[in-house]
């Protein structure tokens, strides 16, 4: 499945809709819906609210597939350059009043998926997720 997004917030309740519908169609387990649903949140509000300088219209393509047992996310962009797998881990061991802002969604995503591979490419940043399943 393809959803192509316009870089604002109120694209995620669609978006959650849709994920509604290829879980559906694809028998996966519901104990994992939440967290794709999470993931993918998480990861569009990103790009929506750091990835562009101007206040213009973008489009955010989300690839959703599931084969052989594996779930694969893509989110592709064209904003600014991020690599969020270079962002540094948060110390969680710190007081949570002396924490640096941000970071956490982002570490979730890391905690909750199996494996992240970022690209740039021909100006576009691409995140793509992956996460063993099992059919329902």
């Amino acid at each position: 499945m393809t959803i192509r997004v316009r870089n604002d917030l109120a694209e995620l309740e669609r978006v959650g809709r849709m994920l509604g519908e290829f879980w559906a169609e694809h028998d996966l387990p519901e104990e994992l819906a939440g967290e794709i649903n999470l993931v993918l949140e998480e990861m569009l509000a990103n790009v929506i609210l750091h990835g562009y300088q101007d206040q213009g219209d973008h489009e955010i393509v989300v690839k959703l597939e599931s084969q052989g047992g594996e779930l694969t996310l893509a989110i592709e962009d064209d904003g600014v350059v991020f690599n969020p797998l270079e962002k540094p881990r948060p110390d969680l061991t710190v007081p949570l009043a002396e924490r640096q802002v941000g970071g956490l969604g982002i570490f979730l995503v890391r905690e909750l998926m199996d494996h992240l591979q970022y690209e740039r490419l021909e100006d576009r940043n691409r995140l793509t997720m992956r996460k063993r399943v099992t059919a329902a």
